[in-house]
């Protein structure tokens, strides 16, 4: 059963060693120790929102509503845009988050999500990251998701991925069960860096020798944190920041597919379910352009 803390402490530093000490690692052949890599998921390593895209998988399964989704869709969307400022926002995201697995076994999200993995989530892998990925696995270095998705839906996607395994937001259980309360905070922002510090100290990692990946400006405390940054289909705000730091920027978006993602209202919109609203408006406007 997992307990809240009760000592005090920040929600990111809280948050990041919850993760990592519900972090669980795939054994590595040849290993190199002292490095990893740690990528973001949502327009990183996935394009689109994985957690958006396992309710989808829920809704067709009859157990999440279309109202439901939508009203997920956009409680995410403005915890991304405002959500850093607004303590408000930050409730709402809590919980709305986990509200659509409430109530239901562990086992039974684990294996809805491998389904949905394999039907709608796998099409969707950026194959630019995932070799990005694979070619620190070929090197002996162990690569972690690291993302606010809940860390079982984060796991099945490593599993899925042949990665080391992943950091996610943790949930609440009683008896198997998700009461619907997190575990700490979100793993977002700030946590996130808490998360891998955590991990690194767990895992005897020197961070000097690790490297992260990441869409999002709003994982600028991870980015900074490791010898090595990238940013993968950036924001504006990320790119600006990476010319400026002479990062590497890689981006697999082309056409309207870029336009989609780089939407001001979707900005940073890796870590839970940001952008979709922008999205379903921009194909509405492309579609009465046809």
């Amino acid at each position: 059963m997992r307990r809240l803390v009760l000592r005090r402490r920040q929600e990111p530093e809280l948050a990041g060693e919850v993760a990592a000490a519900a972090a669980v690692s795939m054994p590595v052949a040849e290993p190199d120790p002292a490095a990893a890599a740690f990528f973001d998921v949502d327009n990183t390593m996935m394009r689109g929102a994985s957690i958006y895209h396992f309710a989808r998988g829920l809704a067709s399964r009859g157990l999440f509503t279309s109202k439901d989704l939508m009203r997920f869709a956009v409680g995410q969307t403005l915890f991304r845009i405002r959500g850093n400022e607004n303590p408000e926002h930050i409730t709402q995201a809590k919980e709305t988050a986990l509200a659509f697995v409430a109530g239901l076994k562990v086992e039974e999200v684990v294996r809805l999500g491998e389904e949905i993995y394999d039907e709608v989530m796998a099409a969707r892998i950026w194959a630019g990251t995932r070799a990005l990925a694979q070619s620190h696995l070929d090197t002996g270095q162990r690569v972690w998701l690291v993302t606010a998705t809940p860390v079982e839906l984060a796991s099945v996607i490593a599993r899925r991925l042949g990665l080391t395994g992943a950091l996610g937001t943790v949930a609440e259980t009683e008896h198997g069960v998700y009461t619907g309360r997190l575990v700490g905070d979100l793993l977002h922002g700030p946590a996130k860096a808490e998360a891998v510090r955590a991990l690194a100290r767990k895992e005897g990692l020197d961070l000097s020798r690790c490297s992260a990946y990441s869409d999002s400006a709003n994982d600028l405390p991870l980015l900074s944190l490791v010898g090595h940054a990238a940013a993968i289909n950036p924001d504006a705000e990320l790119r600006d920041h990476a010319r400026a730091n002479g990062w590497e920027i890689n981006d697999y978006r082309t056409g309207r597919r870029a336009t989609m993602i780089g939407l001001p209202i979707a900005a940073g919109a890796g870590a839970l379910a940001g952008g979709i609203a922008a999205a379903i408006a921009l194909r509405r406007h492309y579609r009465s352009r046809d």
